[in-house]
């Protein structure tokens, strides 16, 4: 009897986005064994964490919303004080101003290419000051890899459409992993706290692909609801704040459409002055209800969400699934399975990218091949 075909897409982006499940599972299982952190991997980054109490981090594109998600987890969980920098502004800073003059700072860059052109500048310029480096890519032998004093793939595997999709989950799969070892060198979380987070960790590819297909049907219906839209603006909170960037990030390239992620908390500081039916609100608004400040934010996302609703706000949310509150103040709601508030980020972005790519098909966009961009810029 011969084995089921494969499933087929009709383009390389939709195929990557189901493809993450299997890409976060891989690269997770490259960094832990079991519950517990492999040490030839990340032996020489556990030593960095233990030594130095902060962390630079450099990125582009997509992979600077997972350098915005790291600052928090790592803030979070390990107390580590984190700089997150556009990679093309980095080797535009000063070089006589360092926190510590005598024990430098390491510096991160991210990037799915490996051969991002800012980045690698970046990288370099790192270097060139004394900076101990480490690079997080998905292209095994790259520049980046081949340059930083450590390397930490992720395992995506090839990703053929310009938009990002599976290299920025699996990236977040990776700052949720080097959060939690700099929170064990740091005494900053429990053995017990950091194992049962590495278990919750490793049962999000299985979440992701038991939502995926429920998240498609969903988003399919919605995205010609909204394909009148001029614009968009995505909220989020503290991590999500990072999510709605890349949400937003994914709308632009892949449809053409003007979006543009804020902190929740600062639309009435000037944006809400564009919200009318034309201009829709993606908010993030799930929570995990056993972390106090998680809770925090979801209440004044739905003290917000209520003045939205008085306001006339079309709003597509985020929010937990079987959650009424949400789903009585927005027109409409993409529900996302309860998770820990850390890793909340990687199941919501999912229908971000499921949304940019069925507004891209209403748009009549060549999805895999936006204009005007390419996978990776390797000029500055």
């Amino acid at each position: 009897m011969s084995a089921p075909s494969p499933p087929t897409f009709p383009h390389h982006m939709l195929r990557e986005i189901y493809e993450q499940p299997a890409a976060i599972a891989r690269t997770l299982s490259h960094y832990l064994d079991a519950l517990a952190f492999r040490d030839q991997p990340l032996r020489a980054v556990a030593a960095l964490f233990a030594r130095h109490p902060d962390l630079i981090i450099a990125a582009s594109g997509s992979s600077r919303h997972a350098g915005l998600a790291a600052e928090i987890l790592l803030e979070d969980l390990a107390g580590q004080i984190v700089d997150v920098e556009y990679a093309s502004e980095y080797a535009c800073r000063s070089t006589t101003t360092r926190r510590h003059p005598d024990n430098p700072s390491p510096v991160l860059v991210l990037s799915q290419s490996g051969e991002t052109a800012d980045t690698l500048a970046a990288l370099r310029e790192a270097a060139r000051r004394g900076h101990p480096t480490i690079a997080i890519t998905n292209v095994p032998g790259s520049t980046m890899a081949r340059e930083a004093a450590i390397d930490l793939p992720t395992l995506a595997g090839v990703e053929l459409a310009i938009p990002a999709t599976k290299s920025f989950t699996t990236q977040l799969a990776l700052v949720e992993v080097l959060a939690l070892l700099a929170a064990r060198e740091r005494n900053a979380l429990t053995p017990a706290n950091i194992e049962s987070q590495l278990a919750a960790l490793t049962r999000v590819p299985a979440a992701i692909a038991d939502q995926l297909p429920a998240w498609e049907q969903t988003i399919a219906t919605l995205a010609p609801l909204y394909c009148d839209a001029r614009t968009f603006l995505y909220l989020g909170r503290g991590v999500h704040y990072a999510i709605a960037r890349e949400g937003a990030l994914k709308l632009k390239e892949s449809s053409y459409l003007h979006a543009e992620g804020y902190p929740t908390g600062e639309l009435k500081h000037g944006p809400n002055a564009l919200v009318s039916p034309e201009v829709p609100l993606v908010v993030l608004a799930t929570v995990d209800p056993a972390d106090p400040e998680s809770s925090l934010r979801y209440e004044k996302t739905v003290s917000l969400l209520e003045d939205m609703k008085k306001q006339g706000a079309r709003v597509l949310a985020l929010a937990n699934t079987g959650d009424p509150t949400i789903a009585a103040l927005a027109t409409h709601t993409i529900p996302i399975d309860p998770a820990a508030e850390s890793l909340l980020p990687i199941s919501e972005v999912v229908p971000l990218q499921l949304f940019a790519y069925h507004m891209a098909l209403t748009h009549g966009v060549d999805v895999d091949r936006p204009r005007n961009l390419t996978k990776a810029v390797t000029t500055e």
